[in-house]
């Protein structure tokens, strides 16, 4: 069902003391990686300071989202929460506004145990919009193992896993596990890690949720059309040539990286809500290095 090269994009806000959304800077952002051959967009994922987004917030990005893109590039909204009950809403509102899908964070914090996660998981498939499980160990301080996703598969609302534990291991493990299921759809896997997309499409993965397609988004889905056409070696250039810049999403917590590499390209961005702020200047200058390569 979500394939290829699916930007999880900021949230701009407005450079003023309430930090509104630039709703017309979201559009335009959204306008250009439409014009790049995406192939489906996150909003309020990590990437999107969904953490900051009030419920109203969330249901304006994601209204926004949909608006822009019609029909013709699957959306995919983060509606994650460590409340059960707060996530429960937040996929309702985004299977109302028209979402394709939603992307769930683990529970952070609470750490639950694993029939905690299967309630978790099985109560948000259960609303009837597509969901994809998100693992980021180093965000949620818990890993969900791969036999844990490939018993969350057997729900046929449960259609993929952006797995950012950067376990290469437990990625082969989830698709051997789940590639012969007798589903509608195959399972999804999708990288949360642009620095492990090509590893991943080799092992059978289907694509990336991905932060540096913000602003390489051409770039990527050549990258994608290479190896997907057999086109190894150019496949294995255009990552080499990107890799300097997957490091430099990564030199501070994201997104606080990829929000100045779009202000220095001229996109809408804008400031980090706190607790997040902005780069110092030396990793400014750092960024910009890296940057060039790509003008």
């Amino acid at each position: 069902m979500f394939q290829g090269i699916i930007p999880a994009i900021i949230t701009p806000f407005q450079r003023n003391p309430s930090m509104e959304i630039d709703i017309e800077g979201l559009r335009s952002n959204i306008e250009h990686l439409l014009t790049q051959g995406i192939h489906g967009i996150v909003p309020c994922g990590s990437t999107g300071e969904s953490a900051t987004l009030s419920f109203q917030e969330h249901e304006t990005v994601i209204e926004e989202v949909v608006s822009a893109v019609g029909s013709s590039t699957p959306v995919i909204a983060g509606t994650g929460s460590n409340n059960t009950e707060e996530a429960l809403t937040l996929t309702k509102a985004a299977k109302r506004i028209g979402a394709d899908a939603a992307l769930i964070i683990s529970p952070y914090y609470n750490k639950p145990n694993r029939a905690g996660l299967i309630k978790h998981y099985t109560l948000l498939a259960d609303t009837g919009l597509p969901i994809i499980v998100y693992n980021v160990p180093s965000r949620t301080g818990q890993n969900l193992p791969a036999d844990l996703i490939i018993e969350l598969a057997a729900h046929p609302n449960i259609v993929g896993v952006k797995e950012a534990s950067g376990d290469l291991g437990q990625m082969s493990q989830i698709i051997e596990g789940t590639r012969h299921l007798d589903r509608e759809h195959p399972f999804c896997v999708l990288s949360g890690d642009d620095n492990l997309t090509l590893p991943l499409f080799a092992l059978g993965g289907t694509g990336v949720i991905s932060v540096a397609a913000n602003i390489e988004a051409a770039r990527m889905v050549s990258l994608y059309n290479a190896f997907m056409t057999g086109s190894l070696e150019m496949a294995r250039d255009i990552h080499y040539e990107l890799s300097p810049l997957f490091r430099a999403m990564f030199i501070d917590t994201n997104p606080v990286p990829i929000k100045k590499a779009m202000e220095l390209r001229g996109m809408a961005a804008g400031p980090m809500r706190l607790p997040l702020t902005e780069l110092r200047d030396d990793e400014t200058r750092t960024l910009q290095k890296v940057l060039s390569q790509y003008d």
